[in-house]
């Protein structure tokens, strides 16, 4: 596998960045709880899917004291077209009610206190640190995962894994911004089924693109 110096990290995120320069969380949030619940519904579903749903859910229930006594049927409603809407009920309604009962209701901004709360692994856990509490993170969802790989960073399927090894090649303050700058190379360039290499910015560097695997 090819080792990357600091240099050539540094080159990707520049040419990221001038691709990509309004790169951002695409979820609409206005708390750090609703950043969460917002990123639980993201789950398999896209973020302008869980924009619609969350832009009337959140008029109306946006506090841990609005879900923690709702019945699940209703927020099986509220949230059907999310998809996976039980079980996404289940955990906000459980998620809740723990942010009341173990934290005051007030999210808790660790990750090791961000992981107890139901439906919430490193992912979630990572983008609420990074985007309300603004703690350097880098959350692997499925566009990172992708990317980390086709450039070459890593070889593995494993989420943790693929943080880890971005954690130690790409320097701390800049987690945050890089997470965002693949985001958007996997969801707007490097797609999974046709990546548009013509018109990446760093194909210079990637694996796949020298090995025409895909």
């Amino acid at each position: 596998m090819k080792r990357f110096s600091a240099e050539d990290i540094q080159n990707i995120l520049n040419n990221l960045e001038e691709k990509y320069p309004n790169a951002h969380c695409e979820l609409n949030y206005s708390s750090p709880f609703e950043l969460l619940v917002a990123t639980i519904l993201s789950a398999q579903c896209t973020d302008k899917r869980v924009n619609e749903v969350t832009s009337e859910l959140f008029k109306k229930y946006n506090k841990p004291q609005d879900f923690a006594i709702m019945p699940q049927e209703k927020l099986e409603g509220l949230i059907r077209s999310c998809g996976f809407y039980r079980n996404k009920a289940t955990n906000i309604i459980a998620c809740s009610n723990s942010i009341i009962n173990d934290f005051g209701g007030i999210v808790p901004n660790t990750m090791e206190d961000l992981v107890k709360l139901a439906g919430v692994g490193r992912k979630t856990a990572n983008v609420v640190l990074s985007e309300a509490f603004k703690i350097p993170a880098i959350a692997v969802d499925t566009h990172v995962m992708r990317v980390s790989n086709r450039i070459g960073f890593i070889k593995s399927d494993d989420p943790h894994k693929v943080e880890e090894k971005l954690r130690k090649i790409i320097p701390r303050d800049k987690w945050s911004r890089a997470h965002h700058l693949f985001i958007f190379l996997g969801r707007y360039t490097c797609h999974s089924r046709k990546p548009d290499c013509e018109n990446c910015k760093i194909q210079s560097y990637c694996e796949a693109w020298k090995k025409k695997c895909f």
